[in-house]
């Protein structure tokens, strides 16, 4: 007799017991989906998963150990998720998909961009200008250059000083993230150095709203920038590139100058990106999305 195929779910504590209770909405149309197609489930701790582990499974924020695994992301804002064959962002298959939106009602895609504009930011939005200052969300590992990144966030940090010299320089730290001391001393030789540049932790909202632009690595506060119509230079790679100004494609030089004039379309953009190319869990249809996606992934759903 041949065993029934059998998924567990690796997930951490917290989140792997909401999910046994029923209490996760999207891990649990994911578990309804594989019980229709006859799969047992079971929820384990990621510290027991093993690469030899004959059955499925599945990974939150997490790569999976076989071709056989899938992980789960929120695509940035509830109720949007991903499931792909890996954690990074940049290699999911929206990442390399051509942005290029389908025979879709306008008026549609302008609900629900305006819809999640105000669920999202609400009262953020009511002044939104261009006060004339580039703002850079900083994230961690400010003096290391990573496999994904053009250079290291000082250094961009510093490039973005030399391409735009008669606007101030508005540099934001990530409040949850820790900063080592030989960092800390190098963002304050350059607030010493340039009288344009300041230093601040957070304040994301009045910044997005303010600022004429985003330069970032690839901080999903750029994407949140498409919601106050604000274009963004990216240093490095990502899933949301497809309307931004990437250093890797266009050269330092040439991001910083289209930066300057481009306007994409937002709206098209985030109902693309959040409603077409990933599953929003609290859509009737996304247990047929969750399906359609397992099967892409070999799943036998």
């Amino acid at each position: 007799m041949t065993a029934e195929p059998h998924v567990t779910f690796f997930l951490p504590d917290g989140l792997r017991q909401s999910a046994e209770a029923g209490e996760h909405n999207f891990i649990g149309k994911i578990e309804t989906v594989v019980r229709a197609a006859g799969m047992g489930v079971d929820f384990q701790d990621p510290s027991r998963a093993r690469p030899d582990d004959p059955g499925y499974s599945l990974f939150h924020m997490q790569d999976p150990l076989n071709p056989r695994g899938a992980t789960i992301r929120r695509n940035y804002f509830y109720p949007f998720w991903h499931i792909e064959h890996g954690n990074q962002r940049w290699d999911w298959d929206v990442a390399r998909a051509r942005f290029d939106l389908p025979d879709v009602n306008r008026a549609e895609i302008n609900r629900f961009y305006g819809y999640w504009q105000k669920r999202l930011f609400g009262d953020a939005l009511r002044n939104v200008t261009r006060d004339g200052f580039v703002y850079v969300p900083l994230q961690g590992k400010l003096l290391e250059r990573r496999s994904f990144q053009e250079c290291s966030p000082i250094r961009m940090l510093q490039r973005v000083l030399e391409q735009v010299p008669d606007r101030p320089i508005i540099a934001a730290l990530h409040p949850k993230e820790h900063y080592e001391p030989d960092e800390i001393q190098a963002l304050d030789k350059l607030d010493h150095d340039f009288d344009r540049l300041e230093i601040r932790i957070g304040d994301m909202e009045p910044l997005l709203a303010g600022c004429d632009y985003i330069v970032t690595q690839n901080s999903g506060v750029a994407f949140s920038g498409f919601f106050f119509g604000k274009p963004c230079v990216l240093f490095a790679k990502i899933d949301f590139h497809h309307i931004a100004c990437n250093v890797s494609s266009l050269g330092v030089d040439a991001a910083f100058a289209r930066v300057q004039d481009i306007v994409p379309d937002y709206a098209g953009y985030v109902w693309w990106f959040l409603q077409h190319m990933s599953i929003n869990a609290g859509r009737p249809e996304a247990e047929e999305k969750i399906r359609n996606r397992l099967a892409v992934l070999r799943w036998p759903v």
